[in-house]
């Protein structure tokens, strides 16, 4: 089997690692190609051309470089067919999904093209006569960017293309799970000059090598708490900038006027969304006691309509989990949720039979899931809806806060006073009202608390990647009254 090829400085080239890693389809188990685990001189080369590129590319003028980003989303677009079926082939996903995803990814570039454009400062009111202030925003120089294997395009297109839209030039380091996809979508990443995006496989070493690397300024990573927190103490001793959505245990409330059969739905996809793979997806319900009970009947009639099987039929809902490493850890934290004193309602184990090569596990409801609990504390990466009750409104906020992690939170309910309330209290970096999960491409996406440190998506975005610089101008040459000696200066005291 041919081995996949690295991109750097515009050509793609095959690594001189020893080590390599198996990429596996994770809906059947087997072997769809192999990846290298690049190595340390290989990492410093694709650094060091990015540098090198990195000023020539800060000076195209906005209008150019937006066209280059349009150029690269409609290269995207037109290479859906075998991006969404290499994408759904290595994480997973059902094919439905994968479609919606490069869609997203090329708007994404799309978006940044025109806001890159016509972003770049402030204009300043002066503090005295024939003064102008204003304000630049400029590329920090060399971006690393390292995502997570459940949305391997997205969340790379969120740090590329407002990373390239302010200026800096690119390293990527994609998933080891699944970096097939990520390699694919350079292809259409040729239009742009030699240097500005590199892309490099391997494991965690390697995103430890690039994250260290001396040239790297910014750092942009997606992933989890543990490794978030080593990335930012490594990068506190360099004094690196850094931009972080290290996930969550996110909230999800239906109070008692929400229509229930729309919210149970409307949890079910945003919980079961990519087999649970979903930073934000919902892992912590709390109803309403009044209608705890019908929203579950709701739920338990609803989640066997969908259909678990094979994610390249267009038919299917939910496909596996990214690996059996995955699917063990979620069968463990279920387990422990029922020693717990959680209720099993549905599911809770690997599905068998003609499914058994992949890593299924059966879309599983819990219920009386107590406060404190594994599931409240702990992130359930899978098919797990874990319910849980409240008293009231207050309560319900109460609850929901009860977390050190605040990335987004999702209520149902058609009360004004309810909502605001709530959206008020709660701290969550992204908070929906009856429309679970929706993203918007000039809006901020980020966490709060252990969530993650800044944003992504919109002009805040683009910051991320740009510093910025105050000019202060007079253009009249002249001494100034408060200069030396000061006993020509007659104070009023």
């Amino acid at each position: 089997m041919e081995a996949s090829r690295n991109f750097c400085n515009g050509e793609w080239f095959q690594s001189a690692s020893s080590q390599w890693l198996n990429i596996i389809n994770p809906a059947t188990g087997e072997l769809l190609g192999l990846a290298p685990i690049s190595t340390h001189d290989e990492i410093d080369q694709a650094v060091r051309g990015a540098k090198r590129a990195q000023k020539a590319w800060g000076q195209v003028p906005g209008p150019d470089k937006a066209k280059l980003l349009r150029e690269a989303g409609a290269r995207i677009r037109k290479m859906e067919r075998e991006l969404s079926t290499l994408l759904t082939q290595e994480t997973g996903k059902p094919l439905c999904e994968s479609v919606d995803c490069i869609d997203w990814v090329a708007a994404c570039f799309e978006y940044y093209a025109e806001v890159g454009r016509s972003s770049r400062g402030l204009s300043l009111p002066p503090v005295a006569p024939h003064q102008v202030n204003f304000t630049i925003k400029e590329p920090y120089g060399v971006v690393a960017a390292i995502v997570p294997f459940n949305f391997p395009l997205l969340l790379l297109s969120w740090k590329l293309a407002p990373a390239l839209a302010a200026g800096n030039t690119v390293v990527c380091k994609p998933p080891h799970q699944n970096p097939l996809s990520t390699l694919l979508m350079c292809k259409a990443l040729e239009c742009l000059p030699p240097g500005v995006v590199q892309c490099l496989t391997g494991d965690g070493s390697t995103g430890e090598a690039l994250t260290q690397h001396p040239d790297v300024d910014v750092i942009a990573f997606t992933g989890s708490t543990e490794t978030g927190r080593r990335i930012a103490e490594n990068a506190g001793k360099q004094l690196k900038k850094i931009n972080m959505e290290m996930g969550g245990i996110d909230p999800f409330i239906v109070f008692e006027d929400a229509p229930l059969d729309v919210a149970a739905e409307g949890l079910a996809w945003a919980r079961l969304l990519n087999a649970g793979q979903v930073c934000t997806s919902p892992k912590r319900v709390y109803l309403l006691e009044t209608i705890a009970k019908p929203f579950t009947d709701h739920l338990l009639s609803y989640i066997p309509t969908l259909r678990v099987g094979d994610p390249m039929d267009p038919t299917t809902d939910v496909g596996p989990l990214i690996s059996l490493e995955a699917l063990e850890r979620v069968e463990k934290q279920v387990a422990r949720c029922i020693e717990e004193g959680a209720t099993l309602l549905m599911g809770g184990k690997r599905i068998s039979g003609k499914l058994a090569k992949g890593f299924f596990f059966e879309p599983t409801v819990l219920a009386n899931v107590k406060q404190g609990s594994l599931s409240m504390r702990e992130e359930i990466f899978g098919p797990v809806i874990c319910l849980s009750t409240a008293k009231d409104v207050d309560d319900a906020i109460q609850k929901a806060n009860d977390s050190s992690y605040g990335l987004g939170c999702c209520i149902y309910t058609n009360q004004l006073e309810t909502s605001m309330k709530a959206m008020e209290g709660i701290k969550a970096g992204t908070f929906w009202i009856n429309d679970p999960l929706t993203d918007n491409d000039a809006g901020p996406f980020g966490g709060m608390r252990s969530s993650g440190i800044g944003r992504e998506l919109g002009e805040d975005g683009l910051d991320a990647f740009r510093e910025t610089k105050h000019v202060h101008l007079d253009y009249v040459i002249e001494k100034k009254s408060y200069w030396f000696p000061y006993k020509d200066r007659k104070l009023h005291l």
